[in-house]
């Protein structure tokens, strides 16, 4: 017997798969549970639609991060701290420093996404990457000034 799952179910498969399970399963237990649905044509075609939307929606998304991706990596960013003589800074500058510094330049970037190792604690050009989708990333130009 054919069914469509609503839900994951261990050793069987992932929401939104079409499985062949035996009928006494899919009926005692897979069904009155609402783990399943029967695979009829009119069901077969509501998950293929829904696949479509997902994998559109998945795709623009990659897309808009591309042109983010593109840039962010011909963006420099100035963020000015107070620093002492030696060009060491008073504090640090962190990921929601340089997140502020990209805002004021209409570049919205959540601070956890900005990978940064440690803080930047002295003055000078870094180079720092900001994730803007699952597996891409883009190189961000930073420059700490002193006050």
């Amino acid at each position: 017997m054919k069914v469509i799952l609503q839900k994951d179910v261990k050793n069987l498969g992932k929401k939104g798969e079409a499985v062949e399970v035996s009928e006494g399963y899919a009926r005692n237990y897979l069904v009155p549970r609402g783990l399943v649905v029967m695979a009829t044509d009119a069901n077969l075609r509501t998950l293929k639609q829904e696949q479509d939307a997902k994998q559109n929606r998945k795709d623009r998304e990659k897309k808009e991060a591309e042109q983010l991706a593109e840039k962010i990596s011909n963006m420099k960013v100035k963020v000015t701290a107070k620093a002492g003589e030696a060009g060491k800074i008073f504090g640090s500058v962190t990921s929601a420093d340089i997140a502020a510094a990209l805002e004021k330049q209409g570049v919205k970037v959540d601070k956890r996404k900005i990978d940064l190792k440690d803080p930047i604690k002295v003055l000078g050009e870094y180079k720092v990457d900001v994730r803007v989708y699952q597996e891409m990333s883009a190189t961000l130009t930073v420059k700490v000034s002193g006050e």
